[in-house]
């Protein structure tokens, strides 16, 4: 039962928010063995200011060792 929480900057339509979410998905099915209907995919909005904070501070940082793709910036 994956679950796949994506965090971005506001500005996405619900449209692509919602392709985006099934292209994941099917990704996910496909490369972890599973099917679609078991994963789930959530997408947050996170204005600019605060993603340090609420993102790169809480989510990214403590878990770099974790992370399979890491960003390619620094957040300082």
């Amino acid at each position: 039962m994956p679950h796949v929480e994506i965090k971005c900057f506001p500005g996405r339509t619900e449209e692509q928010k919602t392709a985006c979410a099934g292209k994941i998905a099917e990704i996910v099915a496909e490369s972890l063995g599973c099917e679609t209907k078991s994963v789930s995919v959530a997408i947050k909005d996170i204005e600019k200011e605060k993603w340090k904070s609420e993102v790169w501070d809480k989510d990214i940082a403590p878990e770099m060792d974790r992370l399979y793709k890491k960003p390619g910036y620094k957040c300082d």
